[in-house]
């Protein structure tokens, strides 16, 4: 048996979005827990599909004593504010001193993310890792679970024994990851410490196209897992989050072995694979009016709806969920049996709550985050249904996920049917459609605010399914964003314009 502090500090930070995270963002949490501290943390992620549910289950099922810190996750978002990185990260090291008066741990685990940035650090969870090491040792095990889309730094590498991200996306494989996790920290503390390999590319890839459900993510994973067998003990693929203005962004491999040579040769591996299908990554997108003339055409005569993914406003991508651009081309179609969610605007959610259920109100609905080329949409609608926002996730990305949206409704435009909330959370759940009242399996259309993880609940009920780029802040095509810290040679898309440096030569 082991004595194992446990801990997490979870944001995906998209520097180009409107909004920063600050300290009450990440105890509203998000779709996951909110902020939480000592034992209390054993109960408030039981069961979710997150790493650290999935890592208490196989630690203590191997009967190690886990020593709780805190936990913390917010919505992505523009940069973590320094009083939230502070208190937060302030939290967890003195959880860990705390934790080491009482007496020696034999390790340390972290439910991370890999692509925070805060005001003051481009690394966050290399500054995080830092802090803990000052606590605990430059030798003691420290292993973190990663997300898919970390951006990792070779100084955030470096200060790990062992780091372990998603083979999936949609993320259904977080608590999974969890357990394979405790697998190898308890490999670690029979055997020793990995040797380990980091792997840096030299392109960024869409978001849109990292996705595992289809070529090129999917065999690229099933061929990096055929490798983790003798002497090599686990490897990892980060394609990136590719909206982080900061030198490092951009897809990472990861390997650990029982000597150099293996895990020099898993990441030269997998490294060669994703060079070799660089141009594989990408798709045709829509703009909204063509998304919605294509969506009209497929569900003629269809018995399942057509999904559009409304991708740059993606709140799992720093987007605000207000921009209006595709409602817009909704109602202009004039559709009829279409839906889309989820809309944040609090404004117009406390309006319906007052006017009531069958009431007609005037409002001007979204647009309010400042992104160019959108507004609020101004209309008449019919409040259809009302709700408190609180609602657990049903499909495979946000099983269990118990979440507080706030004040929400069900808006009716036309034929065009609104789920509004007043807390953001990324529509990759059919049950944030049924929780005021919308049957997504009845309708002709669905506009989703997502980019891939809805993927893994609506794909099952979708006729079809189309990219679509409506005016947000997850640019869909890396190569249009402002870059100005990324590192020079970085190609800004697969096989696309090379990135000189911030003089901004191309």
């Amino acid at each position: 048996m082991a004595r194992i502090a446990i801990g997490g500090f979870q944001h995906e930070t998209n520097t180009f979005a409107p909004t920063k995270a600050g300290y009450e963002a990440f105890t509203r949490g998000g779709g996951w827990p909110g902020l939480v501290s000592g034992p209390a943390l054993f109960e408030a992620v039981k069961g979710i599909n997150i790493s650290v549910a999935g890592f208490i289950d196989a630690a203590q099922a191997a009967g190690h004593d886990l020593v709780p810190t805190t936990w913390a996750a917010a919505s992505p978002s523009a940069e973590v504010t320094d009083d939230a990185f502070d208190r937060i990260a302030g939290l967890i090291v003195e959880g860990l001193r705390a934790a080491l008066a009482v007496g020696p741990l034999d390790a340390v685990y972290l439910c991370l993310h890999g692509a925070m940035v805060t005001e003051s650090h481009e690394d966050g969870e290399g500054e995080l890792l830092r802090r803990v090491r000052d606590v605990i040792g430059p030798t003691l095990p420290l292993v973190a679970s990663l997300d898919l889309h970390g951006n990792i730094t070779r100084a955030c590498f470096d200060a790990a024994t062992v780091m372990v991200a998603y083979k999936t996306y949609p993320h259904v494989d977080m608590a999974d990851t969890g357990r394979r996790t405790a697998a190898l920290l308890d490999k670690v503390l029979r055997e020793g410490v990995p040797f380990k390999a980091f792997r840096q590319l030299n392109f960024l890839i869409p978001l849109s196209w990292q996705c595992t459900m289809a070529e090129p993510s999917g065999p690229i994973y099933d061929r990096m897992t055929a490798l983790e067998t003798g002497g090599v003990w686990t490897a990892s693929y980060l394609p990136g989050f590719p909206a982080a203005d900061i030198a490092d962004c951009g897809p990472t491999v990861l390997a650990y072995g029982a000597t150099l040579a293996d895990a020099d040769r898993a990441a030269d591996a997998v490294a060669a694979d994703v060079a070799g299908h660089e141009a594989a990554f990408a798709g045709r997108i829509y703009d909204p009016d063509e998304a919605v003339a294509e969506a009209v055409r497929l569900s003629a005569g269809a018995s399942k709806p057509v999904v559009i993914a409304d991708t740059q406003d993606n709140p799992g991508a720093g987007g605000n969920s207000d921009t209006t651009g595709m409602l817009r081309a909704l109602v202009a179609a004039g559709v009829e049996r279409a839906a889309i969610g989820l809309m944040i605007d609090p404004a117009a959610a406390d309006a319906a709550h007052a006017a009531g259920v069958g009431a007609t109100i005037e409002l001007g609905l979204g647009g309010h985050s400042g992104i160019p080329g959108d507004a609020p949409f101004e209309g008449r609608f019919v409040v259809e249904a009302l709700h408190d926002g609180n609602t657990t996730g049903t499909g495979p990305f946000y099983r269990n996920a118990r979440m507080t949206l706030g004040p929400s409704a069900c808006l009716r435009v036309g034929g065009v049917r609104i789920a509004v909330a007043s807390n953001k959370v990324q529509m990759a759940d059919q049950a944030l459609y049924r929780f005021v009242g919308i049957e997504p399996t009845e309708q002709a259309i669905l506009v989703n605010k997502s980019s891939v993880h809805f993927r893994a609940d609506f794909t099952p009920i979708a006729e079809a399914i189309l990219v679509a780029a409506a005016p947000g802040p997850m640019v869909a095509d890396p190569a249009l964003l402002p870059w100005h810290r990324l590192r020079p040679g970085v190609r800004l898309s697969p096989k696309g314009p090379v990135w000189r440096g911030s003089a901004g030569a191309l």
